[in-house]
């Protein structure tokens, strides 16, 4: 079993802010994100990341059917993937897939936009933060549970692999992956550096 962090560890920068500027376009970017310094001036306060994950979300994405955004989110894996995906990470990662791992990308990114990535890498799993979406299948703008960060990483494979996971090896680069590399024989931080 390995595990590897996505934004920052398989790509060059974050593909969620990437994403949602490439979906609004230039001008839509810059409104949303004025709109958005209210809750950035509350998360200098409360350091939530997942409350700042929500009101972004709410901003962008309220409202929008989910198979609209698996179609955007399909789109922008296809036209993007070559300019965000890192080559050694690559790398490593067919390394482990011919060793015969079990590849899951463990991520705090919205699963419905990594996804296509994960389907292109041919992952076994995908686990990240889930969005609610309403009766009709429209996306809120509230997290299913938790962001998909720190301790909420290491609670999400024991949920989908049982207490007695081990990992062969974890990759990441934030604080968010602490507690996952710490469980790994092998813990890769910001291990991999090249550039598309």
């Amino acid at each position: 079993m390995v595990a590897f962090d996505f934004d920052g560890t398989l790509t060059v920068r974050d593909s969620f802010t990437a994403f949602l500027a490439w979906r609004a376009g230039a001008a839509g970017w810059a409104r949303g994100l004025a709109s958005l310094a209210p809750s950035a001036g509350r998360y200098l306060v409360n350091h939530d990341r997942g409350l700042l994950k929500a009101a972004t979300i709410r901003r962008f994405l309220a409202g929008t059917p989910r198979a609209e955004l698996e179609a955007q989110a399909r789109a922008f894996a296809e036209t993007h993937a070559t300019r965000l995906l890192r080559p050694d990470a690559l790398r490593s990662w067919r390394h482990w897939r011919a060793r015969g791992a079990t590849l899951a990308i463990v991520t705090a990114s919205p699963e419905i936009l990594v996804a296509p990535f994960a389907r292109g890498l041919g992952a076994d799993h995908l686990l990240g933060t889930r969005l609610v979406e309403d009766a009709e299948g429209r996306i809120t703008g509230e997290l299913d549970g938790a962001n998909c960060r720190g301790p909420e990483k290491m609670r999400r494979l024991t949920e989908v692999f049982g207490p007695d996971m081990s990992l062969a090896a974890a990759y990441g680069d934030t604080s968010g992956d602490t507690e996952m590399l710490s469980q790994a024989a092998h813990a890769g931080f910001r291990e991999f550096r090249e550039r598309p």
